[in-house]
């Protein structure tokens, strides 16, 4: 099993979205997202290649990019190498569709290499599997030119495509030093309503897990390869997962990737960011079901991070410098939580976070005996608290009548942070559990 240590005790990364799909800048439809835009429009790839020869990213600063996600306290970034459209951002010898041959002129992978790891992060690479540019590249039920008869029945080599897409991962993982995370996207032999889907054996998954591993030892891989039971982590898209995923009842380790505000790539026109307490209890309900989160932006056609980002990161980083003890090196806690909390645990520490402020009292189940101390972890004012069998009054109250429950008197004025923390320090603790290999 790959050491997952780092990875885990990060908890929180940047993932970003960028190339051609920021020129057009819009959905082209009401149900996909911008990065799909040559889809959902049925844009043919001449057609679409035409955007290379407008794309000059002169606002592009990785050194900015990065001291804003750092400030943030994200620990590691993943950059789009290529999305689906078979645009590459850095200088690769296969195509001429790339970076180096826009007004760009430059590679920007490494640019973007070299600005975050001098800043300190761990540096992963998001690569498609799919490409809709490539000649070779069969049309099937997600491709642009999917109703396109002739596009249809044109022969097209899938043999050849695959070593091309294993050429890529090669340049990657040779050219730019240590890569610690590999995230392929996607695999849909078996998606329901999709005619020509495409999995493992089209990819040579097997072939291509084992050059990932071999030129990059120690490196992490997703699992979108469609070989189950290979994968580092496991990834949920878009959603909050109800609880922590389990393989034969052992927990796993899993990242939770989600959007600022719905849009992968960057959209002109979505102004839909979701708010800033919203996106801090994504990442603490995350954390505490043993996750992380990576958070993404879209940069727009000249490289800059929109107000809408900056001010998101700003507001995560604001509640991180105070909080960030409960999340990074964090992760889930066998003890229940009271309704609308969630806990995360580090060791002898277990935090409370607040999702909503309960009127002085909040009753904690399972800890009578067990809490040395209390603290608000914003400013370190200790917090009062009774094992039940103290508190006097109250019968007809469950949560009093519980033996086993602690009760916190909290302080008269909820702290002015988006999720309030309380530090409880215990006297003991279970022991660790291990997250397995999915």
């Amino acid at each position: 099993m790959t050491d997952t240590t780092w990875f885990t005790e990060a908890r929180l990364g940047l993932f970003v979205h960028w190339g051609l799909y920021a020129l057009p800048a819009r959905r082209g439809d009401n149900t996909g997202t911008s990065e799909w835009v040559q889809r959902h429009e049925h844009t043919h790839p001449d057609v679409y290649a035409r955007y290379a020869r407008w794309f000059d990213p002169d606002r592009y600063d990785p050194a900015a990019w990065a001291e804003e996600a750092w400030q943030a306290g994200m620990r590691y970034a993943v950059l789009t190498t290529k999305h689906h459209d078979g645009f590459c951002l850095w200088d690769t010898a296969l195509t001429d569709f790339k970076a180096t041959n826009t007004p760009a002129g430059r590679d920007l992978v490494r640019q973007f290499t070299d600005a975050f790891r001098a800043r300190g992060f761990r540096i992963g690479f998001y690569h498609s599997l799919l490409d809709w540019h490539h000649p070779d590249f069969p049309v099937d039920g997600k491709h642009p030119l999917d109703a396109d008869a002739s596009a249809r029945t044109e022969p097209r080599d899938i043999a050849a495509y695959a070593e091309y897409l294993h050429g890529q991962v090669c340049e990657l993982l040779t050219g730019y030093g240590r890569i610690d995370v590999m995230w392929f996207d996607f695999s849909y032999a078996h998606e329901p309503g999709v005619w020509g889907g495409k999995g493992s054996d089209d990819w040579r998954s097997s072939e291509l897990l084992a050059l990932v591993k071999g030129l990059q030892p120690g490196i992490l891989v997703n699992d979108r390869l469609d070989l189950p039971g290979s994968a580092d982590f496991v990834t949920a898209e878009q959603v909050q997962l109800a609880g922590p995923p389990e393989r034969d009842g052992d927990p796993v380790v899993w990242e939770a990737c989600q959007t600022l505000n719905g849009d992968w790539g960057y959209n002109r026109d979505n102004r839909s960011f979701k708010p800033a307490d919203q996106l801090l209890r994504m990442l603490v309900d995350t954390v505490a079901k043993g996750g992380n989160l990576l958070l993404n932006t879209g940069p727009d056609a000249r490289g800059a991070l929109d107000r809408g980002t900056l001010e998101r990161l700003s507001a995560v980083g604001e509640w991180m410098e105070l909080h960030e003890r409960s999340i990074r090196g964090a992760g889930h806690s066998m003890y229940p939580a009271p309704p609308d909390c969630r806990y995360t645990q580090r060791g002898d520490r277990l935090y409370l976070h607040l999702f909503s402020w309960p009127l002085r009292h909040v009753h904690l189940p399972g800890l009578a005996g067990k809490v040395d101390h209390a603290q608000m972890l914003n400013d370190g004012s200790e917090v009062r608290f009774q094992d039940s069998t103290t508190v006097a009054g109250h019968p007809d109250d469950p949560a009093l009548s519980d033996k086993g429950s602690v009760t916190l008197h909290l302080p008269e004025h909820r702290p002015d942070t988006a999720v309030p923390v309380v530090e409880l320090f215990l006297r003991d603790r279970p022991g660790p559990t291990t997250p397995v290999a999915p």
